[in-house]
């Protein structure tokens, strides 16, 4: 396994740790359709959420939450449609969240923005 995917195995890890504390149920980890990923697909009450995790070592070049681009909002979108339509959920709400880390050392930075962008990006 590369640096760089370790460190985002650890920031996915500490991402679950931060939803879990918040009080949500995490249903799937690392969730494919296609050649599409989920990062973390969770419940929060009845709100199923669709969350990216974003990490970096560092915000020289832009913060983690900056990484999350339009093409990937799109390929977000369409695995989630893909996972509410096999277990019929399609009448559900749902929503899409980013959780960004920074880790420094032993120091983590977690910001976690519901609703980062809407489905129809």
């Amino acid at each position: 396994m590369s640096q760089s995917q370790r460190l985002g195995q650890r920031g996915e890890e500490l991402a679950e740790a931060e939803l879990r504390r918040r009080g949500m149920k995490i249903l799937a980890r690392n969730w494919r359709y296609r050649h599409k990923e989920v990062d973390l697909i969770a419940e929060d009450g009845d709100v199923v959420v669709f969350v990216e995790v974003k990490t970096r070592r560092g915000t020289e070049f832009g913060g983690p939450l900056a990484a999350v681009t339009w093409r990937k909002q799109r390929h977000l979108t369409t695995a989630a449609a893909a996972f509410l339509t096999e277990r019929r959920w399609m009448a559900r709400p749902s929503r899409f969240d980013v959780v960004g880390l920074v880790l420094r050392g032993d120091e983590v930075e977690i910001e976690h923005v519901r609703g980062a962008f809407d489905a129809g990006a």
